[in-house]
């Protein structure tokens, strides 16, 4: 390893990524209320956060031209992994998305996004020259659906939605047509509306009822995703300018916001440090989110690019989707927010996407022999 090989490490990058996941270990300790039953899951995330530290740095070090030649066995074996679920994972909130060790839980969707990445990364550099058609097309999105199937059956709708938002995103910046984005536009409009409407749905009846309540809120609800998103209303709006206080925020600590502590963080944040807490917030993951993106613009070839920008698309979008829930702008989906909600599997994946951008940010540069 070469003395200087550190020299183009992004330490701003790294900086802000270990004070999102310093302000996330804080956010849950004081989300869980006092609650003895989930003591335990600060200690968990400071462990599941140290891990994806070094995950970062030994995905550093690795030339991400490594991953791929490796690509293949990889996205089958996380196939593999995937189906295992159907066999010993667990069920909860109605779907089977954890295989539990007996020391942690290992949710292998959140690993399946960063193999997404790595696999139409791989594609999109190895057909840079080969014609925009509807093989071309169709081909990427068989990349991403070949994972995003056995993510569906779990059932996982909204992970499903993050993996083809990213497919669509990484297809868009490689120059797909016009015309394909009019008609995938419109097919997935008409796929979306009989998956929601029709009789012979594929969906849940617990998804489509998030779909349902939000269009055709019940105002008189107490209990159930109407409920939480209300309470999560009033947190936001109770918090004000500067919020109550770290650990004074009444809906949280008197546990009327529910999962606050994963999908319903934000509320907290907001309830506790207020409107120009939530835009630090903001600022901080959107600096992140735009590392990722010059890390994308100065990689030094297409699969690099790619690696980038999906990483980027994925804390984006996911970031997004989450504050949306937050605000009632969209049905609940059970996305975390990117660094700040409690989950290993997420944290962890996302840490090794981190890595894997350090790993091309550092090789920007052409080679010195």
């Amino acid at each position: 390893m070469r003395s200087d090989f550190w020299r183009h490490f992004d330490f701003l990058l790294l900086g802000a990524v270990i004070l999102a996941n310093a302000f996330g270990v804080a956010m849950i300790r004081s989300a869980i209320a006092g609650n003895e039953v989930l003591a335990g899951l600060v200690n968990r995330q400071i462990i599941y956060a140290s891990l994806g530290l070094v995950l970062i740095f030994v995905f550093a070090i690795i030339d991400y031209h490594y991953w791929a030649a490796t690509i293949r066995p990889i996205y089958l074996l996380t196939m593999l992994f995937l189906l295992v679920l159907f066999v010993v994972g667990q069920v909860t909130f109605g779907a089977v998305r954890w295989i539990e060790t007996g020391l942690i839980s290992i949710q292998p969707t959140e690993i399946a996004k960063i193999v997404v990445i790595l696999a139409l990364a791989q594609y999109f550099d190895r057909t840079q020259d080969s014609p925009r058609d509807l093989r071309w097309l169709l081909t990427s999105a068989l990349i991403a659906g070949g994972l995003a199937l056995p993510i569906f059956l779990q059932p996982n709708l909204s992970n499903v939605i993050v993996i083809m938002v990213i497919w669509a995103s990484m297809v868009f910046v490689n120059g797909v047509q016009w015309r394909q984005i009019a008609t995938a536009g419109v097919l997935g409009t008409v796929i979306l509306a009989v998956a929601i409407f029709a009789p012979f749905s594929p969906l849940q009846e617990y998804q489509r009822q998030r779909v349902f309540t939000f269009i055709f809120p019940d105002p008189n609800a107490r209990h159930g995703a109407t409920y939480n998103v209300d309470q999560a209303l009033v947190a936001i709006g109770s918090g004000g300018w500067t919020g109550k206080g770290y650990g004074h925020g009444t809906q949280t600590q008197l546990r009327f916001l529910k999962v606050r502590h994963t999908d319903f963080i934000f509320s907290a944040t907001a309830e506790e440090f207020g409107f120009v807490g939530t835009v630090l917030l903001l600022a901080l993951l959107g600096f992140i989110i735009y590392r990722l993106f010059r890390a994308a613009r100065l990689a030094r070839d297409q699969f690099g690019t790619m690696i980038c920008f999906g990483v980027g698309v994925l804390m984006f979008f996911q970031a997004a989707v989450n504050i949306a829930v937050n605000l009632s702008l969209i049905p609940v989906t059970g996305l975390p927010l990117p660094f700040i909600s409690y989950g290993g599997s997420g944290l962890v994946s996302l840490m090794a996407g981190i890595g894997l951008v350090e790993s091309v940010v550092l090789r920007h540069k052409p080679l010195e022999f």
